[in-house]
C-alpha cells in the first residue's frame, strides 16, 4: 500500500482479459491512470516516443520505466507490494484487507500491537469494486470504495502495520502442544506465528448460472460493479443484474458515463434490497430501464465476445437486447471453504460462527477447551476471531464491517490478556 503514484499510462486491447485484469487491478487500488487503446494514433504516438516497435501488450508507462507484455503480478513485484513479512511474529494476523481487516489494522497498530494483513486479491473486497459509498459516515459528499480501501491501508501503515497485497494464507497448524500460538502459511513459502487471529475474508461473487457465462468472462461479462469499465461504455448497451446497493451504484455509475442501461432485477420492486436514495435516482435517470420480476436467460456472442443478452419475465415474456457488456451484481458467497480444515464451525449457508451462536442451549462446543463462553466474534478455535460479511448476523454494510473490525481488536486485547502478553 505503497503512497499513489504519479498517472500511469495503459496501452491495451479493451476486451483482452489479461489487459482488463490489469486495468480493474489498477482501479481497484485507487491507481491514477490512463487507458491508451492499443492501435489509436495516441498509442502510436507514445510507441514511437519511446523507441518501442510493436511491443507486446499491453504496455504500462510509468514515468521512465516501460513494462511490455505488462501483468498484474509485474506490477505488484515492481511496485514492492510482494515484499516478505517484516517479521516471523506478531500479535495480530489479519486475513483480509476489506473494511473489517482494514479497520481491524488501523485500531490495533494505533494501540501498539504488532499486526500485519494479508490480502489474497487487492485491498478493499467487493467494497473496492464500487463506484461511490454515499452513507458512510464523515464522508457527506461520498467515496469511492478504492479510495476508502486505499486510505485505510495507509493509515495502517502509518501506524507501523504490515499490509501484504495479492498474497493469501493457506493453511494453519497449532505448535506442538502450546495451543495458545497459531503458526500461519503464506503464499510465497511464508510462515508467520501469532497467539490471536481474525478472519476477516470476506465474499466471494455468486456465480451467474446462465450457459456461456465462463467463457464470456472478462469479454464483456464482468462480475462485479464494473468501475473500470464504465468510461468504456459511453454510448453502448449494457445490461446489469442486480439488486443490491452495489448494483444500484454500478447502474448509475454506467447511465452517468453515458451508457445505455438495461437492469434486470429478480425481485418485484427495488426498494426490497436498495437504499431508497439509490431507487428514486434510478427510477428518474433516462438511460436506466428498469426490469422487475426478470432473469438473463441466455447470452449471445460475436467473435468470442458479448453481443446481445436474452431475459425473460414471470410470466415467460422474452427479449434479446444487444449488449457490450453484463455486470452481475447477484451478492456472494462467504469466502470461508477454508473453515472446515481448519475446525471453524459455520451455518448452514457458509457463514462463520462466533460468540454466542455457537452455544447450543448454553451449552459450549465439544471442541472448546477454555473455561468460558466463546467472546463475542470469537470462533469456535479460542484466539481465532471473525469479523465483516464472512461473520453469521453480519449487516453487510461497509460501515457495519468498520464496527466488527474495531471490536475486534478490543476482543483481540480480552485474549491476549488472558494469555499474559498484553503489554
Amino acid at each position: 500500500m505503497s503512497p499513489v503514484r504519479p498517472t500511469v499510462r495503459l496501452v491495451g486491447a479493451r476486451l483482452e482479459p489479461e489487459h482488463y485484469r490489469l486495468r480493474d487491478f489498477l482501479t481497484r487500488i485507487a491507481q491514477p491512470h490512463e487507458w491508451i487503446d492499443a492501435g489509436s494514433p495516441e498509442a502510436e504516438r507514445l510507441f514511437a516516443e519511446l523507441g518501442l516497435v510493436e511491443p507486446e501488450l499491453p504496455v504500462v508507462v510509468d514515468g521512465d520505466d516501460v513494462y511490455t507484455a505488462a501483468t498484474v503480478e509485474t506490477l505488484v513485484g515492481a511496485w514492492r507490494h510482494d515484499d516478505a513479512p517484516a517479521r516471523s511474529a506478531y500479535d495480530l494476523v489479519i486475513i483480509g484487507g476489506g473494511p473489517a481487516g482494514l479497520a481491524a489494522a488501523v485500531y490495533a497498530a494505533s494501540d501498539g500491537l504488532a499486526t500485519i494483513v494479508f490480502e489474497r486479491d487487492v485491498p478493499g473486497g467487493q467494497a473496492s469494486y464500487t463506484s461511490m459509498i454515499e452513507n458512510f459516515f464523515g464522508f457527506p459528499d461520498g467515496i469511492g470504495g478504492a479510495e476508502l480501501s486505499r486510505l485505510a491501508g495507509r493509515q495502517a501503515e502509518k501506524f507501523g502495520a504490515e499490509v501484504m497485497v495479492m498474497r493469501g494464507v493457506q493453511g494453519s497448524r497449532i505448535n506442538g502442544s502450546d495451543e495458545s500460538k497459531f503458526t500461519l502459511v503464506v503464499e510465497g513459502g511464508y510462515e508467520v506465528e501469532a497467539p490471536v487471529v481474525l478472519a476477516a475474508t470476506g465474499m466471494d461473487w455468486r456465480r451467474l448460472d446462465v450457459e456461456g457465462v465462463d467463457e464470456l468472462l472478462d469479454r464483456g461479462v464482468y462480475y462485479g460493479a464494473g468501475r473500470s469499465e464504465a468510461a468504456q461504455c459511453n454510448g453502448d448497451d449494457v445490461v446489469v443484474i442486480g439488486a443490491g446497493n452495489s448494483a444500484g451504484q454500478a447502474v448509475l455509475n454506467l447511465a452517468n458515463s453515458g451508457a445505455r442501461v438495461t437492469m434486470l432485477v429478480r425481485g418485484d420492486r427495488l426498494a426490497k434490497s436498495m437504499s431508497h436514495y439509490l431507487v428514486e435516482r434510478i427510477e428518474a435517470h433516462p438511460l436506466i430501464d428498469v426490469r422487475l420480476s426478470t432473469q438473463a436467460t441466455a447470452l449471445h456472442e460475436d467473435g468470442g465476445r458479448l453481443a446481445a443478452v436474452t431475459f425473460a419475465d414471470d410470466g415467460g415474456n422474452e427479449e434479446t437486447r444487444p449488449a457490450v457488456a453484463l455486470f452481475v451484481c447477484i451478492g456472494g458467497t462467504p469466502h470461508t471453504e477454508w473453515c472446515p480444515r481448519e475446525h471453524v464451525f459455520t451455518d448452514a449457508n457458509g457463514y462463520i460462527l462466533t460468540g454466542t451462536d455457537l452455544l447450543d442451549s448454553g451449552k459450549r462446543p465439544d471442541c472448546w477447551s477454555l473455561d468460558r463462553d466463546p467472546l463475542p466474534l470469537e470462533t469456535s478455535r479460542a484466539g481465532v476471531f471473525a469479523a465483516g460479511d464472512v461473520r453469521h448476523g453480519s449487516t453487510k454494510r461497509v460501515g457495519a464491517a468498520v464496527g466488527e473490525g474495531a471490536m475486534a481488536v478490543v476482543l483481540a486485547y480480552r485474549r491476549l490478556t488472558e494469555l499474559g502478553l498484553a503489554a
